[in-house]
């Protein structure tokens, strides 16, 4: 009889353990993703209170969503080990003496981490930010504790580790210039195709996507048999790429129309 009832204590007990990982499980599946869209809508209130760029609530938002995760998925693991009666103070201890010797075999890991934090509290890249560092060229995608994920314009996304961003050049902060050099040959009138791109450029200083000019330059330089000319202009960040296109779209058709020619080589 005691036997028996010794069983249906602990099968009891068992049951007791079962629903309560149970309902530690259902309230960490929905605290994860609720948790995220509370960090949302502060980051979009700090918005709205401030004057923050998009890139910069981008990069708060997606950094403060993995801290969160990373956090509450601690927590439930602990938690988890205390309901199923694990003494979680030696573990807590042992962790601790495990992160010192880990750290001093994992100081990159540790360098990641510190210069993550620097970058973010001195603001060096937001998220599409257009940036050349660590040997790479490319959209800032995602910007992490341990790695930042750059974009290259091929498609390539590459995981850069932080203590690899030295030095950044970040090509998304103010305007941008829009640059067209265009060659033609030394027996043309230079007067008259200076000409020519000067009424261009004036066509497109109303174009929006120009802060400042575009501005017919001259002569930038000259060889034996050609001559080059440029054109000049501030545009908006990011729009300098398509404004070089049309710029030598206008140029070659008015080049054409008046019979200037334009070396194939």
């Amino acid at each position: 009889m005691m036997e028996i009832l010794g069983i249906h204590l602990d099968l009891a007990k068992i049951i007791s353990v079962l629903l309560k990982i149970g309902l530690l499980t259902i309230v960490y599946i929905i605290a994860l993703p609720s948790g995220k869209k509370i960090v949302e809508k502060s980051i979009k209130k700090l918005a709205h209170s401030k004057k923050v760029s998009p890139g910069r609530i981008k990069t708060l938002d997606k950094l403060l969503a993995n801290v969160y995760a990373y956090i509450i998925s601690f927590l439930f693991i602990l938690m988890l080990f205390t309901t199923i009666g694990v003494d979680i103070g030696p573990l807590i201890l042992g962790a601790g003496v495990l992160g010192l010797a880990v750290a001093f075999g994992a100081q990159g890991l540790v360098s990641d981490v510190v210069t993550g934090f620097f970058i973010l509290v001195e603001n060096q890249l937001e998220i599409d930010d257009y940036v050349t560092t660590a040997g790479y060229d490319g959209i800032v995608e995602e910007i992490g504790l341990r790695t930042t994920k750059i974009r290259s314009f091929d498609g390539t996304l590459n995981y850069v580790p932080n203590r690899y961003i030295e030095s950044v050049a970040n090509h998304s902060r103010g305007n941008m210039r829009a640059l067209v050099d265009i060659v033609v040959n030394y027996q043309e009138n230079v007067d008259h195709a200076i000409a020519l791109l000067e009424q261009i450029c004036n066509e497109m200083q109303t174009d929006n996507r120009f802060k400042d000019g575009p501005h017919a330059i001259g002569v930038e330089s000259f060889d034996t048999s050609t001559i080059v000319l440029r054109v000049v202009g501030q545009t908006e960040n990011g729009k300098q790429w398509e404004c070089e296109r049309e710029l030598r779209k206008k140029i070659i058709e008015a080049f054409e129309k008046d019979r200037i020619n334009i070396p194939s080589e």
